[in-house]
């Protein structure tokens, strides 16, 4: 098992910054590609950010390129989202992922651990 539990969100202007957590516990974070998901009321949940194992390699979403980095401290058994620049339409409920073996990074059904989420809002 392995229990997933973000932090780090909160009420920004655009323009500001946030800095989100995911901490993880059970197995060894090392063992798993993570991944950062969202889902903006009425929206379908979408694909942020993901980084592979040893975190030698990291993906994003277009909407998001230039703002958003995704990091991971395997030690700590934390992954991280800095998230830059935040506009409005990146108001969301944002979720960390864990998956064991991730064929398609951007497709959550390849993830099999969800933390509950932490709001994001952005006020204009």
């Amino acid at each position: 098992q392995v229990q997933l539990v973000e932090s780090g969100g909160g009420l920004v202007q655009a323009g500001g910054s946030l800095r989100l957590s995911c901490a993880a516990s059970g197995r060894t974070l090392s063992n798993y590609g993570m991944a950062w998901f969202r889902q903006a009321p009425g929206k379908e949940r979408e694909f942020v950010a993901a980084i592979t194992r040893s975190g030698g390699s990291t993906y994003y979403a277009d909407s998001v390129k230039g703002r958003f980095t995704i990091s991971r401290d395997n030690a700590k058994m934390t992954i991280y989202l800095q998230a830059n620049s935040l506009k409005p339409e990146d108001t969301a409920v944002y979720y960390c992922a864990a998956g064991i073996y991730v064929v398609s990074r951007s497709v959550a059904g390849n993830y099999e651990y969800w933390g509950q989420g932490t709001q994001v809002t952005v006020s204009s």
